[in-house]
């Protein structure tokens, strides 16, 4: 591997200095050229540490068998149904990686959603409240079934397994109680209604388009010369521009796509960023800034490596997970609250099905690891989209729904099987 190590600011004359510089020096090597960055990262592949490339390489293979199968899967309106198709699959995924991180599993997350979908609902149709009251009613309830669950799992010992499979029951019963058997409430506020149906203007979904890319590449470019200033491990100006230029192709090549009237009608032409999307791109930011640059985010992957570790180290595992379960429960219902606005209602099989086992494969296969530790919230939006786009090319074929299943269901055992492997890698070159 051919790293070069960086110039240390201080010189290690001193005893002190020289036992720093030797406990720190994986952390001072920094790739020198392109080449080097390319070495390294094909060492990484070697060693187990895959990170989404299988699930990106797999959703290219979609992408290009569906799209010669069918002339309408690159069409216009079909990439807009298939953005908001994955939005409600990538939330629920996004929070089930902060507890898979920690080894467990929440296995009532999907009917957690239906539940606060459906407080939402009675909220602002029976109630009479405005949307923003309902949404943050319904966010309460899913922290406080959270609380519940994090609290059963982290003082009472009881498996993740077990406390989230009696919610899985419990809560679907509640939904029967609130509904009523084979009930349903319509979803008709115009605000919820439009998070799937309606489309940011196009001018402003470019302006915004812009700002998150000018941001990103500002926030990059500082971040680099702040590693090299302290002496840090950081990637060379090639690969940091690279990385820049990638984000700006996709965010501005969506923008481009979804800003094209893709209406059939000439006389109601439909354009722009279907409001979902920005939904979530803000959560996938807010996730991401708090997995890499919090404290919180520290400690969550410091428990999910090695618990007992952890532990002495001073941090409080009980609350990590505590905190895990509220998160998953409360993103849950945001995406059960995205979901109520696709179908146009809330019914006593909100958040049941195969709604978890979907979000819970977009998290595997987008790369987060089952047995804790490993796992970024873009996994869940990159392994949602490939959910989303099976169940969406195999729909544009008029496929059975038992090709869907089997078909997901091989996707997934491949995505696990990979994260086995990677796993005993890792361990194997001690990464």
């Amino acid at each position: 591997m051919s790293t070069t190590p960086t110039t240390p600011r201080t010189s290690p004359e001193s005893g002190g200095d020289k036992m720093a510089t030797g406990d720190f020096a994986a952390d001072n090597r920094s790739a020198a050229t392109l080449r080097d960055s390319v070495n390294d990262y094909v060492g990484r592949l070697r060693g187990g540490d895959m990170g989404s490339l299988p699930a990106v390489l797999g959703l290219v293979v979609l992408m290009i068998v569906f799209g010669l199968a069918s002339d309408r899967f690159f069409s216009l309106l079909n990439m807009a149904n298939l953005v908001v198709q994955a939005g409600p699959i990538c939330l629920l995924a996004m929070g089930l990686v902060f507890v898979l991180l920690l080894g467990e599993i929440d296995l009532s997350a999907g009917v957690a959603g239906g539940v606060g979908a459906t407080v939402s609902a009675m909220f602002i149709v029976e109630q009479g409240l405005p949307w923003y009251l309902g949404v943050i009613g319904a966010i309460v309830t899913g922290a406080v079934i959270g609380l519940i669950i994090g609290e059963l799992v982290s003082r009472l010992g009881i498996p993740s397994f077990v406390v989230t499979l009696a919610f899985f029951l419990g809560l679907q019963g509640v939904i029967l109680r609130l509904i009523g058997d084979g009930g349903s409430i319509r979803v008709d506020d115009p605000v919820i209604r439009g998070l799937t149906i309606d489309n940011v203007p196009v001018t402003a979904g470019w302006v915004a388009a812009i700002v998150l890319t000018v941001v990103f590449a500002v926030g990059t470019l500082l971040r680099q010369r702040r590693q090299v200033a302290n002496n840090l491990q950081h990637d060379p100006m090639s690969v940091v521009l690279i990385k820049i230029a990638v984000v700006a192709a996709v965010v501005l090549g969506i923008t481009a796509m979804l800003s094209i009237d893709r209406s059939l009608n000439p006389s109601f032409p439909i354009a722009g960023i279907p409001y979902v999307l920005p939904v979530v791109v803000v959560l996938l930011i807010l996730w991401t800034f708090v997995l890499d640059r919090t404290t919180f985010g520290r400690h969550l992957y410091a428990v999910g490596g090695n618990a007992e570790a952890a532990r002495r180290a001073g941090i409080s595992v009980l609350k990590m997970r505590v905190y895990a379960f509220v998160i998953c429960s409360s993103m849950a219902v945001i995406s059960g609250i995205v979901q109520s606005s696709y179908t146009g209602k809330v019914s006593t099989s909100s958040g049941g099905g195969n709604v978890l086992l979907y979000a819970v494969g977009a998290a595997v296969i987008g790369g987060t690891s089952l047995f804790g530790g490993k796992g970024r919230a873009l996994d869940a939006v990159i392994g949602g989209v490939v959910i989303a786009t099976i169940a969406n090319g195999l729909g544009l074929l008029n496929q059975a729904a038992y090709i869907n299943f089997l078909v997901t269901g091989g996707v997934l055992l491949i995505a696990a099987s990979v994260d086995a492997i990677s796993r005993r890698r890792r361990s194997a070159a001690g990464i």
